[in-house]
């Protein structure tokens, strides 16, 4: 890939820093990239008001956007992405679009429309749309596009004795606590050693949500932090276990970025997802998959080693394989959800 004197527009929500790698990856391909937070803020507060849809609060929305379109007006732009795309106002997308016709507009969300069906009013704003979520993908007639690993979490060289036979990190959300516990407790049973990190953007947001949400009513503070950890700092314990945890949210679908970060570093993966028998990459004897209510981890799982996945599908799970699907050629056939069967 060659982005040589090639101008992109990139709106994205903060995410893990993922984004910033995203607009490292660009500019080390040799394109000019003008990166806009897609949120007006990235406080609790203000992630709070986009969500509940408050008038007052999309006057403030407005505004930001009103002055990202003073900044940008009459540069030229090759390429516009859009990830996320849970704040940004119709108008401005309209705008853009009139006065940008020859501009190559992509959108790519890695949530699903049943969470966040504004999207719907999106796609039509876009020459090319992305989802990671297969059931949005065959429902709306949507290219198909998983997420992707960052280099750090790619290992050559296996730790013959990990400190932790199974390692979760993640946000707090939904139901991971509850089942997080219960697969702990579990592993415990099989004296297996763990190591869990919730993370919370912030104390108060949290206890709120504690009060109003049943699946956090029950969490112990104690196993809660509010320090985001790095990529190299998870990527570190990684190196320390021999599988990973995921616990997906109920109602999606998509593989979660931890997924394809864990395969990347050659760990064996315990999932909640059962889609996740419909990728290319899926060996039963690198991933057990978890019925959310028959959470029965078995101690053979951690008794036989990670078998090695081809370096072509590797290669087709890279943050690198994903830039290229969505500003060059989409990869629908290599990845093909319209033959399989994805619960919906």
């Amino acid at each position: 890939m060659n982005f040589s004197q090639k101008k992109i527009l990139l709106l994205s929500a903060n995410f893990f820093g993922y984004e910033a790698a995203i607009c490292n990856r660009l500019r080390e391909l040799g394109a000019e990239v003008d990166f806009h937070n897609e949120r007006p803020s990235d406080s609790v507060f203000t992630k709070g008001m986009i969500r509940v849809k408050s008038r007052l609060f999309q006057k403030k929305v407005n505004r930001y956007y009103e002055k990202l379109w003073q900044q940008i007006k009459g540069t030229k732009y090759d390429y516009f992405l859009l990830i996320k795309g849970e704040s940004v106002p119709l108008f401005f997308l309209k705008k853009f679009a009139d006065t940008n016709p020859e501009t190559k507009k992509i959108f790519y969300s890695y949530d699903a429309v049943t969470e966040y069906p504004k999207f719907l009013k999106l796609f039509p704003f876009f020459d090319h749309n992305f989802t990671f979520e297969p059931v949005d993908a065959k429902k709306y007639n949507l290219h198909f596009r998983p997420l992707f690993f960052l280099n750090e979490y790619k290992k050559q060289n296996q730790n013959p004795k990990p400190k932790f036979d199974l390692v979760f990190i993640g946000s707090a959300h939904t139901d991971r606590y509850l089942i997080g516990e219960k697969i702990r407790e579990r592993c415990t049973n099989l004296k297996l050693k763990t190591f869990f990190y919730y993370y919370a953007p912030g104390r108060v947001a949290f206890m709120l949500k504690k009060i109003f949400d049943k699946n956090m009513m029950n969490f112990d503070m104690e196993k809660l932090s509010f320090k985001k950890l790095s990529h190299t700092e998870i990527s570190g314990i990684y190196d320390q276990a021999f599988a990973v945890l995921d616990i997906n949210k109920p109602f999606q679908n998509g593989l979660t970025m931890r997924t394809f970060e864990a395969l990347a570093a050659g760990k064996k993966l315990i999932t909640t997802n059962c889609n996740i028998k419909n990728y290319p990459f899926y060996n039963e004897e690198n991933i057990l998959i978890l019925n959310r209510n028959d959470l029965n981890v078995e101690k053979q799982f951690f008794n036989t080693e990670f078998k090695k996945i081809d370096n072509e599908v590797i290669e087709k799970i890279s943050l690198d394989s994903w830039i290229h699907c969505l500003f060059v050629q989409h990869q629908d056939e290599f990845w093909g959800i319209a033959e399989k069967d994805f619960n919906s």
